[in-house]
């Protein structure tokens, strides 16, 4: 269990996270949404340790992560951050072998070369390994990057808005695979999702925060209402159901 109690974080006297007490990893896929700048990046920074908070404390199954030792930490929770910055002239083969390294330190062994096969083969990747990163389609690279984190093999995996520059059939698609890790591989995923539809199709859970904050924290159909979205979005959301899922329309 990830367990934040008390969470906060500032940035030039302005509050980002304000004294967030939360658990997260007991279902299969939790979806955080609200607007920008409402801390969902903040809170997965600070569970990743990507940054340190100024109050607070987080913990990943009893494990302190202020104290964890960082191998112990990327063994346990794998974060896919929305601005990746690694070289477009890595391979797809050189990409997925970094998700190993908390494992190999460099050295890789057969587990490590089996789980980097398993991965790029679970992602559909088998004819792209050779292929560099600035070569292939958004939605290629994104599952790319998705199978490093696969490969890291931890129960804990944390994707900072994955959909981000996606057309809607990528969208669409890396929504399924993350519904897939999720019942086929036993993984706890946590997503940050700007788009409210998605998440209410795809997730177990929904978390919404607005200013720092948690505003509500359910399943779809208690989320998805006009109270709660507009409440979060501070604008007016018609829900109607279709096929017996919420689905929320948005208009000025």
């Amino acid at each position: 269990m990830i367990v934040l109690d008390g969470a906060s974080k500032h940035y030039n006297g302005n509050t980002v996270l304000d004294d967030v007490s939360l658990e997260l990893g007991d279902e299969g896929v939790t979806a955080l949404i609200g607007p920008n700048g409402a801390g969902k990046s903040t809170l997965f920074g600070l569970i990743g340790r990507l940054i340190d908070p100024d109050a607070g404390s987080i913990r990943i199954d009893e494990m302190d992560v202020a104290k964890a030792p960082s191998r112990d930490l990327a063994r346990a929770i794998a974060v896919l951050r929305q601005d990746n910055t690694i070289a477009a002239r890595l391979t797809v083969q050189d990409l997925v072998e970094f998700g190993r390294f908390p494992h190999s330190r460099g050295r890789l062994t057969s587990v490590d070369r089996d789980k980097i096969d398993e991965a790029i083969s679970y992602l559909d990747l088998d004819g792209f390994r050779d292929r560099f990163l600035d070569e292939l389609s958004g939605g290629q690279r994104q599952r790319a990057f998705i199978a490093m984190v696969l490969a890291q093999d931890t129960k804990y995996v944390l994707l900072d808005e994955p959909l981000n520059n996606l057309d809607l059939k990528h969208m669409t698609e890396i929504m399924k695979l993350v519904r897939r890790m999720s019942e086929e591989l036993g993984k706890k995923i946590v997503v940050v999702l700007h788009d409210i539809n998605f998440a209410a199709t795809y997730s177990d859970r929904i978390i919404a925060m607005r200013d720092g904050r948690i505003v509500a924290d359910a399943g779809r159909d208690e989320i998805i209402t006009p109270e709660v979205l507009g409440r979060v979005y501070d604008t007016a959301v018609d829900v109607r159901e279709i096929d017996g899922r919420p689905v929320a329309l948005y208009y000025s």
